[in-house]
């Protein structure tokens, strides 16, 4: 299977570069992933085609402001890390920029020396290792120092951080959003659950590699990045009573689907667990606990919509976004919704 398979033209004014004050309000495309039939609705109309029983699960990581901006102790020379993952208390993976001036021993200083990182190692891959030096408490410093890291495509500033963020986010490490579950709002959320449907959170935190181009000429030759997850006793119980009840569960965003297709077994019933997950979805993967999905609108020859290619049908999918152009929808993390039924 070819990358180029997953190859559209987007008219770069369809990207979105702010998000819709009002999030419930963006534009939900409504795909039968049986027959390949499409409506046109509001994000808010979600609750018609979720049914008493049926279970929403919903990835409740938080956004990091994992964007520092500093300069090179002593000589002043501009630099930007942006962290992928914890390694652990104090060292982080990152990425550098320019990475030539980040070379093992050199120190940072950001926000007038209120933080500073040294390199201790370069990895194979390029991204550096860093230790971190400040007083207090870490996430209240970057905090005040760091900056949200804004996918590359969006060139608007963002001047409401929580904008970037769930309503329902709550476990900090991703760097970037789940952006699937932009569009909720508590009240909505709240119309949901009184219509009987039960809601489940599982934690995945996003790191970057979900923007990582697929370089590669055949789809199967992909190396997927890998990304923590973790999944409670409760929560996993309240899927497994859905699926027990042949009731569906509908994964919000991409994130939510690949968590649960890493802990769902043959039956696809699941149980707590935690690591890292690497699992690539791609069309001839034969989903086990997945049934439904609310997305975005995702990248060309990506991961993810390769991911909604395997649920919908690629014909389907490809067919779906063809439409969307021609509709005008917005697309990637600020833009408009669709749900795969």
């Amino acid at each position: 299977m070819k990358v180029s398979d997953f190859k559209f033209d987007l008219p770069e004014e369809l990207i979105a570069q702010y998000p819709l004050e009002n999030r419930e309000k963006s534009r939900l495309m409504v795909l039968d992933k049986h027959n390949g039939s499409i409506e046109h609705k509001i994000f808010s109309d979600i609750v018609d085609y979720l049914n008493q029983g049926d279970v929403l699960v919903l990835n409740n990581t938080r956004v990091i402001p994992a964007r520092l901006i500093g300069e090179k102790k002593n000589t002043g020379g501009k630099i930007e890390f942006l962290l992928l993952k914890r390694i652990e208390k104090d060292k982080w993976e990152t990425l550098a920029k320019p990475g030539k001036r980040a070379v093992v021993g050199k120190k940072f200083i950001f926000g007038e020396g209120r933080l500073t990182a040294e390199v201790i190692e370069v990895k194979e891959d390029g991204n550096r290792i860093i230790e971190f030096q400040y007083d207090g408490i870490f996430e209240q410093v970057l905090d005040e120092l760091g900056q949200m890291p804004l996918p590359p495509y969006i060139k608007a500033s963002l001047e409401d951080k929580e904008r970037y963020q769930t309503v329902y986010s709550k476990e900090s490490g991703s760097a970037a959003a789940p952006t699937a579950g932009l569009h909720f709002t508590k009240e909505l959320l709240n119309k949901i659950e009184n219509k009987g449907v039960n809601i489940a959170y599982l934690t995945l935190h996003v790191g970057l590699g979900t923007f990582r181009p697929v370089k590669s000429e055949n789809v199967e030759e992909h190396d997927m990045h890998s990304e923590f997850y973790h999944i409670d006793v409760e929560n996993a119980e309240i899927i497994n009573k859905a699926k027990r009840e042949g009731k569906k569960v509908i994964a919000v965003g991409t994130t939510s689907c690949r968590t649960l297709e890493t802990v769902g077994n043959e039956e696809g019933y699941i149980r707590e667990q935690s690591g890292w997950t690497n699992i690539f979805i791609y069309p001839g993967y034969k989903f086990k606990v997945v049934d439904a999905m609310i997305t975005n609108f995702h990248l060309p020859e990506s991961t993810l919509i390769m991911l909604v290619s395997t649920l919908a049908g690629k014909e389907n999918i490809m067919n779906a976004y063809n439409t969307a152009i021609k509709e005008r929808y917005r697309f990637f993390s600020f833009g408009d919704a669709m749900f795969i039924k």
